[in-house]
């Protein structure tokens, strides 16, 4: 039940769903990012890392999806950050 004598969070007052939908996605993204620094603690292979995170978003689909169609959600993913990554600066060796 809503309790109305709380306040309502002002991020949340005017949002918009597409608004409160990147606010969900920005607080699981900070979440990953700290979950990936805690790896980081753990191993420093990233290899390790890396396939240890794929593992997981399979595991997050496993019994509602098979895994060809995981793996394409991935794929579409990547083409979507892809360019967002290549914009930005990248070491030269």
């Amino acid at each position: 039940m809503l309790d109305e004598s709380a306040p309502a969070e002002p991020s949340r007052l005017m949002a918009t769903p597409t608004e409160e939908n990147f606010q969900d996605y920005k607080k699981a993204e900070k979440k990953a990012l700290e979950i990936v620094a805690e790896m980081k603690s753990a191993s420093a292979k990233k290899n390790d890392i890396e396939l240890a995170l794929l593992v997981a978003i399979f595991e997050l689909h496993k019994g509602t999806l098979p895994p060809e169609t995981v793996g394409g959600i991935v794929q579409g993913h990547l083409k979507q950050i892809i360019p967002f990554y290549g914009s930005q600066a990248q070491p030269t060796g």
